[in-house]
């Protein structure tokens, strides 16, 4: 596991792709927690959720390596390959589903 996170180059200027887990809105599955990818803005469910969208976001496009919660009031952000949780000074607040 890595101390820093050594993909914050590949963050972009993302809106959520949805106000849910698009993934599960799709099959009508529910969700548990949500994450949005830093890289594309896709909003997929968390791995205690039954179907795992945002790790499978990632494992299908590997170049999306960061999601950052999309909970109210949550602030950090997860790297996959790095197995790391963080949160980035700066940033502008975390968006979050309604």
């Amino acid at each position: 596991m890595a101390d820093t996170c050594t993909h914050l180059d590949t963050v972009a200027d993302v809106q959520p792709s949805s106000t849910g887990c698009e993934d599960c809105l799709r099959i009508g599955a529910g969700w548990v927690h949500l994450r949005m990818c830093m890289r594309c803005g896709h909003v997929g469910c968390c791995d205690s959720s039954p179907n795992r969208h945002a790790s499978a976001h990632w494992r299908e496009h590997p170049d999306h390596p960061l999601v950052r919660s999309y909970e109210p009031g949550e602030d950090w952000w997860w790297c996959f390959p790095d197995q790391l949780l963080f949160a980035v000074d700066g940033a502008p607040p975390a968006p979050s589903h309604p």
